[in-house]
């Protein structure tokens, strides 16, 4: 009688290995994979087809790569998922082109979206969001703000009237979301363990007509959500799908930083503040660090503005980033550990618009448990605790 068993593919297992960014040695050890032959390892044995993983060891290799078991079936690598565009490019210098675990997150992200995206077109409540795509490059920095603000209803006095950052956010999030657009907190792939470091991503959109999503690295200051989550809106409102870190010297990110940096300080605002182009740099810096709690908004956001106002230079905005994100670092070393629950905690990184739409796409009968738990990146047992039903 044959053997049917199917058998995973070589050079798949090579590709994953080398897309996670593992060598052999490095997968062999994190695996616990060992050759009784000298100078080898079972994982060059995998890769080279003289030997074959038990299927239990397969499933620590998927995890371990992060790909779905399937995928060491296919007779070819399958074909990546869109990305939109790199943002993060300087002078079209690509800047931390290569981190498979941003590589994980993303294809995470797109899974997610397209499920969504399908639950709601079978549910037919599907609408075409207008915003998408309805500014230009070319617009007027106060045009973009003053429609922003209007369209999303987002008034400035509410947002600084929360009683800190994480509330402040958390208004602005709700007005954004109401005009149906998903907004999620990831910095990892669930484990602090696969933290990504703000350096490499802040924010990442996919500006979909029926279902745009934003997502905030949230390894960096809650001071700093507001302005990613309004520099990723406009991302949406210019059609612009794609990877941020915020670099100003990128026409698109420049715009994008200029209109959210308006919303959140405009001409007026930024004004009360009293700083002029004599006052030295050392003062400039105390005056952000005394307003940022008062006006929600990060320090760094502050001095951003000096420098579009031309009061200070690229070098000395450059030198106060560097400044406030480390003693930002400093003070989060410090800080108490949070009491929140898993599930409160996860549900403020999902975002109530997203959980809204799994719940009724489950009730509705059109999104099974298993790509519920996928949205929301819990269990499928865990999707009735997630969402409350």
């Amino acid at each position: 009688m044959t053997n049917s068993t199917p058998i995973p593919n070589p050079n798949i297992l090579r590709w994953a290995r080398e897309k996670a960014g593992l060598s052999q040695e490095e997968a062999a050890r994190k695996l616990s994979l060992r050759s009784s032959k000298k100078n080898t390892n079972l994982i060059n044995e995998f890769e080279t087809g003289t030997n074959v993983p038990t299927q239990k060891k397969l499933v620590e290799i998927a995890k371990l790569y992060r790909r779905p078991l399937i995928t060491f079936y296919l007779e070819k690598p399958p074909s990546e998922a869109p990305k939109g565009e790199d943002f993060r490019t300087l002078n079209g210098r690509e800047l931390h082109a290569d981190n498979p675990t941003l590589d994980a997150l993303l294809r995470d992200v797109y899974v997610r979206q397209n499920i969504v995206k399908e639950a709601l077109i079978d549910a037919d409540v599907a609408s075409d969001i207008q915003l998408v795509n309805s500014l230009s490059i070319n617009d007027k920095i106060t045009y973009g703000s003053k429609r922003i603000l209007s369209e999303c209803a987002i008034s400035l006095s509410e947002f600084r009237a929360q009683k800190d950052a994480h509330d402040a956010f958390s208004y602005l999030r709700k007005r954004i979301e109401s005009k149906g657009i998903y907004v999620l907190l990831m910095g990892n792939l669930g484990s602090h363990h696969s933290n990504i470091p703000v350096e490499v991503f802040r924010g990442f959109t996919i500006s979909d007509n029926y279902a745009p999503f934003i997502v905030i690295n949230d390894n960096d200051s809650k001071y700093a959500w507001s302005f990613t989550l309004l520099h990723e809106l406009v991302h949406i409102y210019l059609g612009k799908s794609g990877i941020s870190n915020t670099n100003s010297e990128n026409k698109i990110e420049k715009f994008c930083n200029d209109i959210a940096s308006d919303i959140l300080l405009n001409e007026e605002s930024f004004n009360s503040l009293g700083i002029h182009e004599d006052i030295e740099l050392d003062k400039i810096i105390n005056i952000a660090s005394e307003k940022s709690s008062e006006m929600k908004v990060s320090a760094s956001l502050i001095t951003y503005r000096a420098f579009s106002k031309g009061l200070i230079t690229h070098e000395e905005w450059q030198y106060t980033s560097r400044f406030f994100r480390d003693l930002w670092q400093a003070n989060k070393k410090k800080a108490e550990k949070s009491l929140s629950t898993y599930y409160i905690t996860k549900r403020h990184k999902t975002g109530n618009a997203l959980i809204s739409t799994v719940k009724r796409s489950v009730l509705d009968g059109v999104m099974s448990q298993t790509k519920a738990g996928k949205v929301l990146g819990v269990k499928p047992g865990n999707v009735a605790e997630m969402v409350g039903l």
